[in-house]
């Protein structure tokens, strides 16, 4: 007979949760400069500003990409977004990591949340070598850290693989070789929050694996990751949870497999995917 005046040992699924990204009633909008408002191509709408230079430019387009989206992260997840073309998901990542202001709503972090490709913002003219110095020291390593990762960070990215590239300017990498290296640079260093646009679909098989294996890492080391991706596969190999945005609105918030799932359906059906600015 279990003891009355014994306090029992609470379950692990009883724990509280650490919310580390809180996003309330989120509305982001922005003005697109230029874009072919009134149904000309982009290269006419081109042509026209160059024929109206000295007069006032018309005002841009504004588009609403965010409406009203609201949910909580926490401690430990991987969260996917997907949706069709323009739905939202980039900026909304911008918004969570404090590049995109919000006209309405709040959002709320723990830490400074880091933005895969922007924080690790990569020169041209800069060799590999260079890029990972500076790359580690933006993401705010130290220079000790940076150096004792160097090679480590060198290896995942998998760029030196066939020829010595990290010693040449990044103008000369191809834009998977640049994505990969930002990858490897940003995924050195562990981050209460950390948010990935696309970057799974750049490079091969091996390098999607080396990458999800990292994303289990970071997330037992307690960090929130966020990843944006069009293959809904690598969504339910990497996330367990999924939002689905449409038409910049919070359409299902669940398991992966099951928002996925739903979402195929309303692709299947010719309802989606769209196009347009804010992806």
């Amino acid at each position: 007979m279990a003891d009355p005046l014994k306090t029992p040992t609470p379950r692990v699924a009883d724990a509280p949760r650490t919310p580390t990204v809180v996003v309330d009633g989120v509305h982001v909008t922005y003005t697109v400069n230029g874009g072919p408002a009134d149904g000309r191509g982009a290269a006419t709408a081109a042509l026209s500003r160059m024929l109206r230079r000295g007069r006032t430019a018309p005002a841009g387009r504004r588009v609403h990409a965010v409406k009203g989206v609201s949910f909580v992260a926490y401690r430990g997840e991987a969260i996917g977004l997907i949706g069709s073309n323009g739905s939202g998901k980039s900026t909304l990542l911008k918004a969570i990591a404090g590049l995109q202001p919000v006209e309405r709503g709040q959002v709320h972090t723990m830490g400074q949340p880091s933005l895969l490709g922007v924080n690790a913002a990569l020169m041209s003219d800069l060799t590999g070598e260079r890029n990972v110095i500076l790359g580690g020291l933006a993401m705010g390593m130290s220079r000790a850290e940076v150096r004792e990762r160097y090679d480590e960070i060198v290896d995942f990215s998998g760029i030196n693989e066939k020829h010595d590239a990290i010693s040449l300017p990044m103008r000369t990498y191809s834009s998977g070789m640049g994505a990969r290296l930002r990858f490897a640079i940003a995924a050195a260093k562990s981050h209460d929050v950390l948010l990935i646009d696309e970057a799974l679909a750049t490079g091969d098989a091996r390098f999607r694996r080396r990458s999800q294996r990292r994303i289990d890492e970071l997330r037992a080391e307690a960090g929130t990751v966020f990843l944006v991706s069009h293959s809904n596969s690598t969504i339910t190999e990497t996330c367990e949870r999924a939002l689905w945005l449409e038409s910049g609105t919070l359409r299902m918030d669940g398991p992966a497999k099951e928002v996925v799932a739903a979402y195929e359906e309303f692709t299947a059906t010719g309802a989606g995917p769209g196009t347009g600015p804010g992806a």
